[in-house]
Parts: structure tokens; sequence; C-alpha cells
């Protein structure tokens, strides 16, 4: 089958789809990638690449061809507006020309925030009389209210609108978590096309040689009971909860804490640490794919922070998947479906959103558990992973979906 994956966000960007694209690949079928420039989460197009113009290249036997956009630059609400809307755009103009002279037989949408981005692909696909598969990663306009990236009622509304229009203009609608399901059929999603298709992972091997920087990371990690969290940055993530857990627990001299990442509130949060004067918790900056995994196996216990929001606490982060492929206890700090999994895979603790003494009860809770406990934990989440995760099962049933789709629209 020749696929096109259509996505904003593509390797050597870090996000989930570029495994999903491999392993596709890998399976045996023909994916093509249509994305943008590379320059999350630093704003900046990274080396090698020119925000303008259209390239071509082959990564892991893909062809991708990568359109043009405003970089996010600093990230604030006019710059992702304008990156957001320049994909949209160049979507519209520049795939069907790039694309010219190409089968495919379906369009695969990748969708986090701009779910937006799906308008040029549902037209490209209705051009080429050819099924759309969408992948919906992020609920809008609840996603835009609970970031406070948009606040007027007026524009929430008509936003609305237009994501009533792609559900309905989708041939199926692939939702990564189960809460996601009454609020795409309140859209307009009709109940026969909502397929649940969580996101998934892989066990990544420890890298043999490390980045000296890496390297000392991992090794303060080793010396203490240390909390890593590792990832984005941003009001989502409310990592401000993370630092007031830590300024609760500054007298326990075994306990530290590691925010390892990059994102728009990396230095408000830096700050809050310096203008507390806290020594236990520490931000290292940004760690390489390739890397991260030594600094999970070196963890006590890793960290899935959120802030406290109904939207967000629907959303299973993918970063739940791969904390629990990498057999460690983890603390999920938030509500909902998160806190949901964890418990019914028994591999670690939940507190409260945004309720820092909760969270800071789970961490001395942890800490007090005998390390053959806390393995206990670990390996829950390596076999609720294995069970419902791994990246193998979950590609062969994608694959499924997608020849359903392509069987559906020749009937």
């Amino acid at each position: 089958m020749k696929i096109l994956l259509w996505s904003q966000y593509f390797w050597p960007e870090h996000f989930h789809i570029n495994e999903v694209a491999t392993t596709l690949q890998e399976a045996g079928e023909d994916v093509t990638v249509l994305t943008g420039k590379p320059n999350y989460p630093s704003g900046t197009v990274f080396d090698g690449y020119r925000a303008f113009g259209v390239d071509k290249q082959i990564h892991a036997g893909m062809d991708v061809v990568r359109l043009p956009l405003k970089p996010r630059s600093a990230s604030k609400a006019l710059d992702l507006a304008l990156n957001y809307f320049s994909f949209i755009v160049s979507g519209y103009l520049l795939g069907p020309l790039v694309l010219r002279g190409r089968r495919f037989d379906v369009v695969f949408v990748y969708a986090p925030s701009p779910l937006l981005q799906a308008l040029p692909a549902i037209y490209f696909a209705w051009t080429r009389g050819i099924p759309l598969v969408l992948w919906v990663q992020d609920l809008w306009p609840e996603a835009l209210s609970s970031t406070g990236f948009v606040r007027s009622r007026l524009l929430l509304g008509a936003i609305k609108w237009v994501v009533r229009y792609i559900y309905s203009r989708a041939d199926l609608l692939l939702i990564p978590s189960e809460a996601f399901r009454e609020s795409i059929l309140r859209l307009g999603g009709k109940p026969s096309k909502v397929l649940f298709h969580p996101n998934s992972s892989k066990p990544v091997p420890i890298q043999g040689k490390l980045s000296d920087n890496t390297q000392q990371l991992v090794k303060n990690v080793r010396q203490h009971f240390s909390i890593v969290y590792a990832g984005n940055i941003g009001t989502v993530q409310s990592l401000d909860t993370v630092v007031e857990a830590a300024n609760l627990l500054k007298a326990h001299g075994d306990i530290r804490f590691y925010i390892v990442g990059s994102g728009t509130m990396a230095a408000e949060v830096a700050e809050k640490i310096h203008r507390i004067g806290l020594g236990n918790v520490q931000m290292p900056g940004w760690v390489c794919p390739e890397e991260i995994q030594a600094v999970y196996e070196a963890a006590s216990v890793l960290l899935l922070s959120m802030k406290d929001d109904v939207g967000i606490a629907q959303t299973i982060p993918n970063k739940l998947q791969v904390y629990m492929a990498a057999g460690k206890p983890i603390i999920v700090s938030g509500n909902g479906e998160p806190a949901r999994v964890l418990t019914q895979a028994r591999a670690g603790l939940v507190a409260n959103a945004e309720d820092p003494r909760a969270l800071a009860e789970a961490v001395i809770n942890l800490r007090s558990l005998s390390p053959q406990q806390r393995a206990m934990m670990g390996e829950n989440g390596l076999k609720w992973f294995s069970r419902h995760f791994e990246i193998g099962q979950r590609t062969q049933s994608l694959i499924a979906y997608l020849h359903k789709a392509a069987a559906e629209r020749n009937l």
C-alpha cells in the first residue's frame, strides 16, 4: 500500500510519528512523508535545512518532502499562529504540486496541534479520490482553551465549526484515548468511523557511547533518590507544581528532582528555582533521544506532570508509554486517563494535578518502599506496555485500519 503521511512534524524533530512511520515502512508499506522544515522545540530551523523552498530527502527508506513554513521563533502566540498557518498554506499551494504524478492509496494525517493542518490534506485526498485517515492527538478546540492560546469565545466557536468539518471529511478517525470519543462524536464524528488506536513505543537500548554532558547527568542522577521528568517544558506540563513539591522536600537531602528538556516555560521555571533557592532541583537542558534512555535507567522514579484541566486529562501523553517501556516506577501528577492507566497497570503512584503536597507525598511513599517493591512497579509497567502499547502490535492494527479505509472507499 502506498501511504502519504501528512504531518507538520517529523524527524529530526522528536515526535512519536517518527517511530510509527519507520515501522510502517519496515512492515512492507510504501510510505511518503509530507512535512515541514524541522524547528521544534527550539523555534529555529535545524542546521542543514532552510525555512523556505521545498526540500526532498530519503530517511529510513522513505521519501520525505519538506514544505516551507514560518519557524515557531519565540513561541509567542503570534509566532505559533504564523507557524501553523504557514504550513497549512504551503499544504494547499505546494502539496499537490510537489506530489504531482505520484499515486497513493490513502492519506494518513498525524494530528497533534494544530488539527487544522488536516485541511489541505483533506483537499488533497478529495482531489485524488482517495480515503483520509486522521489520527487525532489533541482535542480541538479544547486544547486551545486549555493552554490559554485562544481565549476568544467567538474564535473558539469558529474553530469548533472547522473541526466539525474536518471530522466529517475523514474516512476514519483514530483516537489515542477512549476519553476522546465523546468530544469527537459531539462534533460530528460518526460512531462507526471512530476507532481506538493508542500511541505506542518500543524499548530503546541504551547507547554505548554517551556525550560528556549526558555521562555527567547520569552520574548525578544515580547518586540520589532521583525523580526525573523529561520532555517539553510548557504550560500544559505544570512544572511549577514540581518545583513547589521540591520546595516541600528540601529538607530531605537524598531526594533530587531533574527537569530534563526545553520549551516555552523553561526560563520561567528556572527563574522560580533560583528565586526560591532550591538546590534539590536541576535543569540540565535537552538530552537527545538517543541518550535519554540512559537517564531513565539511572532514575529512581519517572515523572509525568500535567495541568489541572478537563481537556488535558482526557489525553494519554506518549510519554507514559515511553516511561513504561523503560521499566521504572512512575508518578503521574495529573488527573483523568494517565492516572487511570497507571493505576490499572499498578506501575506507580498518582497525585492530583497541580497539587504539590500530594506530589511530595507520592515521592516520600515511593522512597519508603523497598527496592524490590519499586522494581515490581517498573516490571508491571513494562508488562502493561508489552500487552497494550508495543509498537509492533500497534503497527499491525494501524495497517489494518489503513487497508480498511482503502477497501471501503473502493466498494
